[in-house]
């Protein structure tokens, strides 16, 4: 049996193939462990690390020295909410992944923290006047992601990072679905704290980073060691790193080309199901988000109806995929006030750098044909 096609980028994408070379050199031919700095094999390694944490500060205009290199942005958003000095009071937008949410409202559950939810409107925009109204009170973190994993907003980080160095507030970024697909200037735009997971631009699972801007400390969640100046003990996963290393130096060469494309095939998704699909809705803010987002809800098409249909032919989802093996409606959904027929009804198409016009195509034609069969038995 073939394998579906693959429209589910946003819950991971698969490796680029020119990374298997530094990947394989790192796990095979130089393999040292680069904390022993007493024979050549450590200094390799370490030679190694030092080049991918510069091929990643040059895609998100960083100074090597702020990268930590942990297993991916959950990590690396717990390091920082619960790195920090209690007791805490977070402002945070209802959209934000539930690394963020959940872990915000664990320090709640403990006593340590107090949470002010930003306003957004229908489309999954944030209400800034009232962002800085709240921030201007004052807090000890602001959170809020450069692009949303679900309906794909891409956030005005900048304005907001501003609004957060005016009133002194350390902002969260949670980078995890932009990097690699917008640009992003963690010296320049008042990012305190960004996490990047290796595994949505093209580089392995379980690798990621946290960008921690100079001058700012944080308890650590693993200790052992002292290594990446204490922040995180462990034997770094070199493989990883450099594979990651590798990920950022392609996506900065070829981001805004393959981005481009990439629109292009969703504008075709797009444009083909809304010709034979009249009542298809597409959720989230059309002008400013990611370039394989396309976020649908089909009155009376349960989306549980669909996937069971299509799972073999297409992979796409309903949802973060972080959340699948919960059966609560999407928290980003409810944010938004969709209606709950529109949220039974969502479906989250994501596409990446290797899909093809000829799978648009086909996609575009198993949805359809799907859509109407369920009417039919309606």
């Amino acid at each position: 049996m073939s394998n579906p096609i693959y429209l589910d980028y946003h819950s991971t994408t698969p490796v680029d193939r020119r990374l298997i070379d530094v990947i394989y050199d790192s796990m095979i031919d130089n393999f040292g462990n680069p904390s022993s700095i007493d024979h050549l094999w450590g200094d390799r390694s370490s030679t190694a690390i030092k080049k991918a944490k510069q091929q990643i500060a040059d895609l998100i205009q960083c100074h090597p020295q702020e990268i930590i290199f942990t297993s991916g942005a959950t990590e690396s958003i717990n390091t920082v909410i619960q790195g920090l000095t209690p007791p805490h009071h977070f402002i945070i937008s209802p959209l934000e992944h539930k690394a963020i949410i959940d872990t915000c409202e664990a320090m709640v559950k403990r006593g340590f923290a107090q949470i002010t939810w930003l306003k957004v409107d229908n489309k999954g925009r944030i209400d800034l006047e009232y962002l800085e109204k709240v921030c201007s009170q004052g807090a000890s973190l602001l959170c809020v992601m450069a692009a949303n994993n679900e309906i794909g907003n891409i956030y005005p980080i900048q304005e907001i990072g501003k609004i957060a160095q005016k009133y002194h507030i350390p902002f969260l970024c949670d980078g995890s679905q932009a990097v690699g697909k917008i640009p992003l200037n963690f010296e320049d735009w008042g990012i305190t704290f960004l996490t990047i997971s290796g595994h949505k631009l093209y580089a392995p699972k379980g690798i990621g980073a946290l960008i921690i801007k100079k001058g700012f400390t944080l308890q650590p969640l693993i200790y052992g060691g002292g290594h990446q100046n204490g922040m995180r003990s462990g034997t770094l996963n070199v493989s990883g790193i450099v594979g990651l290393g590798q990920a950022c130096y392609l996506r900065q060469s070829e981001m805004t080309e393959d981005e481009r494309e990439i629109a292009l095939k969703r504008n075709q998704l797009q444009s083909l199901l809304q010709a034979q699909i009249p009542s298809l809705i597409v959720n989230g803010d059309t002008d400013n988000r990611l370039a394989g987002n396309l976020h649908i809800s089909i009155p009376d098409v349960p989306n549980s109806a669909m996937i069971a249909r299509v799972r073999d032919k297409l992979a796409i989802s309903t949802g973060s995929a972080c959340t699948s093996e919960t059966f609560a409606p999407s928290h980003v959904l409810r944010a938004i006030n969709l209606e709950d027929e529109l949220i039974e009804s969502a479906l989250r198409i994501g596409i990446g750098k290797f899909t093809t016009h000829e799978e648009i195509e086909k996609s575009a034609e198993i949805l359809i044909n799907t859509i109407n069969q369920i009417c039919l038995v309606n």
